[in-house]
């Protein structure tokens, strides 16, 4: 992400930003950045005498608007126009993310690997992760899950998606783990769901904020639990789980572990009522319900 060298902007005028900068304030990865404007002439920088693209703050504000009509369902392509006519937010065109997700669906069904991955490559080179999760990929996996109801075919759908979705994410989260360095966050899969998509959905929105990630995709038992944090060094331990846990077990748990502690998944609306007690009896436990909350829980400790 690091395009522009410090030592490149030596001369510059000091509110001019770097990319690197840029992704930071608005969660648009530098790629992303680079693909709206080569593509749609979204963003245009200034640039060095070397080529190295600079922002100014009008361009952050530019970006953050750009999100708020992708958030409403418009397609990229359409956003430059909205924008530059100056059109009321309110004024939202058809919907594009429910086309994307009928494709989706339909490539599911056909066991479609290839047209699946298409599909998600080129929306994960237009779409920052943060609106990807929250407008294709939970509304996917909620709509999934109403389908697969005693459907014929549903395990056999079930056990292709979540395979794929969790080596497509698995991937990119360990080519970020290269680029960059410093204490992981732990992320445990608490449940005895195998391959849970959320759990993936929540480690590749932490990735992207650039945080090194590890990922167990099964419980751990008391002490286990306890030497992964040591051996890794652990910045911070976040249990995901959608089924009901085992709330007597989770003081025991997590009572040797000192860094930061998250429950989060739709089990933390199972338990609402007895985790506002459980939650007291573990000092500084953080409750998040969804991938999204816990990302912007993690924001608020300080940990990405």
């Amino acid at each position: 992400m690091n395009e522009l060298p410090d030592s490149a902007l030596e001369g510059v005028q000091p509110d001019w930003l770097p990319i690197r900068e840029i992704a930071r304030q608005t969660g648009v990865n530098a790629v992303t950045l680079r693909a709206w404007e080569r593509r749609y002439g979204l963003i245009v920088p200034h640039r060095t005498p070397k080529g190295h693209r600079l922002y100014s703050q009008e361009h952050v504000q530019r970006v953050l608007n750009i999100l708020t009509w992708l958030n409403r369902g418009v397609p990229v392509s359409q956003v430059k126009h909205l924008l530059d006519s100056r059109q009321p937010v309110s004024a939202v065109p058809g919907n594009d993310w429910q086309a994307m997700r009928q494709n989706l669906m339909a490539a599911i069904h056909d066991l479609a690997e290839r047209h699946l991955d298409n599909i998600f490559n080129q929306a994960m080179s237009l779409y920052p992760p943060r609106t990807l999760c929250e407008q294709l990929l939970q509304p996917l996996l909620s709509e999934l899950e109403q389908r697969w109801q005693g459907q014929l075919g549903a395990q056999l759908e079930q056990v292709f998606f979540y395979s794929w979705l969790r080596s497509k994410l698995g991937a990119r989260i360990y080519h970020n783990n290269r680029q960059i360095s410093g204490a992981p966050l732990l992320l445990v899969n608490h449940s005895d769901l195998a391959m849970e998509p959320h759990l993936w959905l929540t480690a590749w929105l932490v990735s992207s904020a650039d945080c090194p990630v590890e990922v167990f995709d099964w419980p751990l038992a008391v002490g286990e639990l306890a030497m992964a944090v040591e051996r890794l060094k652990a910045r911070g331990v976040l249990l995901y789980s959608s089924k009901p846990v085992n709330l007597a077990q989770l003081p025991r748990l997590l009572a040797t572990i000192s860094c930061p502690r998250l429950l989060a998944g739709p089990t933390v609306c199972i338990h609402s009522a007895d985790l506002s007690v459980s939650a007291n009896e573990i000092e500084g436990l953080t409750l998040a319900e969804d991938p999204l909350t816990a990302q912007s829980a993690l924001q608020r400790l300080g940990l990405i």
